[in-house]
């Protein structure tokens, strides 16, 4: 009797030890899977999100007037698992510690997270295109500086190729000249043997 009298004063003057929600703020984990979040600078439509959603609750869908799509992430499909984080090729799919989705069952259709994002005109040509994010272009053009990011993050797919094979010209043999790749030094872009 006197261990629990014990036990009890203790706990008295220490006061409850349990968290105060719904009353008062909580502890959340730092790696906790809450609401699926997309950053509309960096999601290009590329639908990777969409395939990999194993609980069919991403949608993208073209504009009418085809000058760019909406994506829709329904909060209320989605299962958590983070597919659409992992397989992001720009990183603009991210999971945040945002739990709190309690809801009524007649809220269900407004849990959605929706952004409209616009093509704009391609640098080169004018086709309507989703520029490369910015951070994007200046990982992938890191490694080469003859390549100015910026510029090329602006150009079609068509108009970069264009770009890139105008910087790795080279000259061709005249039609009567014998080519070998020893003397000419000329490589191969496979491995061959020899």
């Amino acid at each position: 009797m006197a261990g629990f009298l014990k036990v009890l004063f203790r706990n008295l003057l220490e006061g409850p030890s349990t968290d105060p929600f719904p009353l008062g703020e909580t502890f959340t984990p730092a790696r906790l899977r809450g609401r699926a979040v997309v950053d509309p600078e960096l999601c290009m439509g590329c639908g990777m999100c969409r395939h990999s959603c194993a609980a069919g609750a991403i949608n993208i869908s073209a504009l009418p007037d085809g000058t760019g799509f909406t994506i829709t992430i329904w909060q209320n499909s989605c299962c958590l698992c983070a597919s659409c984080r992992h397989y992001c090729p720009t990183g603009a799919m991210s999971i945040s510690n945002d739990w709190h989705s309690a809801h009524a069952e007649s809220e269900k259709f407004q849990r959605i997270e929706q952004h409209t994002i616009k093509y704009e005109p391609c640098a080169g040509c004018g086709t309507l295109m989703r520029p490369i994010p910015a951070a994007l272009a200046e990982r992938l053009y890191a490694a080469n500086s003859e390549i100015d990011p910026e510029k090329t993050r602006h150009l079609c797919p068509k108009c970069r190729q264009l770009e890139d094979a105008k910087r790795s010209i080279c000259l061709l043999p005249s039609p009567g000249k014998q080519v070998t790749a020893a003397s000419d030094g000329i490589r191969a872009s496979a491995p061959t043997k020899e």
